[in-house]
C-alpha cells in the first residue's frame, strides 16, 4: 500500500531545481507554474541564495512547484494515500485531483505572501523541542503562551510564539529534551497568522474543486476528506492552526502503508517516518537520481494505476 507525501516549509535549498530543469518538459512546466504564481522560479529554483529562498514568500510556491515537478517526472503516479505537511498539503491536493495546479500555485502566492506579511506585525518565531515526553512539552510550551504548531510526532514538536515567549521557554525546557531555534520568519500556524486568513477565504471562493481521486488526509486531525470543497476550507484555515503529522503518521500506519514516497524535495518526512512508522518502505526524492529507486517502490508497494 503506497503513500505518497509532500514536505512542508524548511525544505528547500539552494538550487534544488537545477537538476530536474534537465529532464524533457521540465522548463517549460516550472515557467508556467511561475505564470501563474507570479514569483520567478526558475530563477529562485537554480540561482537564489539561501537567504533569499528563505522567504516565505519565496519558498512556499517553490516547495508547491518542487513537489509537482518531481511527481510528474515519476509519470503522475497515484496513490492509496496522499498527504503533505504545512504547504506541502496544497501539492498532495493537486495530485489527489483537488486542484489545479496553476490554481495551487496562485493560492499559494497568496498564502506565502500573507504570512510573510502577517510575520511583520510582531517578532514571532519557532522553536523544534527534540526529545522528551509529548504530553510534558506542549504543557510546558503552553505554560509560556507558545503553541504546538507542528506535532511532528518521532519525538519532535514544533513551537511557537513570541522571541520573549521562546527564550523563557528554552531557559525552563521540559526534561529529557533539546530546543533548537528554527530559521523561520514567524510563528507560522498559530494565531499570529490569523490575518493572512481572510484574503485565502476570499479568494477561495472564486477558485474551483474537484473531489480527490484517492483518501487525501488533513493535517488538522489526520482524517481522510470526501470533498474537494471540505479540504479548501481546511487549507484556509490550517495557515493559522497547528499541523498534526504525528496523526496523519498514526492513520497511515492504521490503513496498513507498506511504502512512503516523500516527493521533492525531499528527505524530512522520509526521517520522521523512518522512526514513527517502523517496517514503512521509505523513499526521499530530492532529485532525478532519485527517480528510479521512486519507481521501484511505486512497483512494489503499488498504487492505484500499479494494481
Amino acid at each position: 500500500m503506497l503513500a505518497i507525501v509532500a514536505p512542508g516549509q524548511g525544505a528547500q535549498t539552494p538550487a534544488m531545481l537545477q537538476s530536474w530543469l534537465e529532464l524533457p518538459g521540465a522548463a517549460q512546466q516550472l515557467t508556467e507554474l511561475s505564470q501563474a504564481c507570479g514569483v520567478d522560479l526558475l530563477t529562485h529554483g537554480t540561482l537564489s541564495d539561501a537567504d533569499t529562498i528563505r522567504d516565505t514568500a519565496v519558498a512556499q510556491p517553490l516547495i508547491v512547484a518542487a513537489g509537482l515537478l518531481s511527481w510528474q517526472a515519476l509519470n503522475s503516479p497515484t496513490a492509496d494515500v496522499i498527504a503533505g505537511h504545512s504547504v506541502g498539503e496544497i501539492t498532495a491536493a493537486v495530485i489527489a485531483g483537488v486542484l489545479s495546479a496553476q490554481d495551487a500555485l496562485s493560492f499559494v502566492q497568496l498564502r506565502g505572501s500573507g504570512m510573510a506579511s502577517a510575520a511583520k506585525l510582531v517578532a514571532t518565531g519557532m522553536s523544534a523541542v527534540l526529545g522528551g515526553e509529548a504530553a510534558a512539552v506542549v504543557e510546558k510550551a503552553e505554560l509560556h503562551g507558545l503553541t504546538p504548531a507542528n506535532m511532528n510526532g518521532a519525538g519532535q514538536i514544533v513551537v511557537a510564539g513570541t522571541f520573549q515567549q521562546l527564550d523563557a521557554f528554552a531557559a525552563d525546557a521540559p526534561e529529557g529534551s533539546r530546543v533548537r531555534p528554527l530559521p523561520v520568519a514567524g510563528a507560522f500556524h498559530t494565531v499570529h497568522m490569523a490575518p493572512a486568513v481572510a484574503a485565502l477565504h476570499h479568494f477561495s471562493a472564486s477558485m474551483t474543486t474537484h473531489d480527490p481521486s484517492s483518501p487525501l488526509l488533513s493535517n488538522a486531525d489526520g482524517s481522510t476528506v470526501d470533498t474537494g470543497d471540505e479540504i479548501l476550507r481546511r487549507l484556509v484555515a490550517q495557515v493559522s492552526n497547528p499541523v498534526r503529522w504525528d496523526l496523519c503518521m498514526d492513520m497511515m500506519v492504521s490503513m496498513g502503508v507498506t511504502g512512503l514516497l516523500e516527493l521533492s524535495p525531499g528527505g524530512a518526512l522520509v526521517g520522521l517516518a523512518k522512526r514513527a512508522m517502523p517496517g514503512v518502505a521509505t523513499v526521499a526524492v530530492k532529485s532525478p537520481e532519485d527517480l528510479d529507486a521512486a519507481f521501484a517502490l511505486i512497483a512494489e508497494h503499488g498504487g492505484k494505476d500499479s494494481q
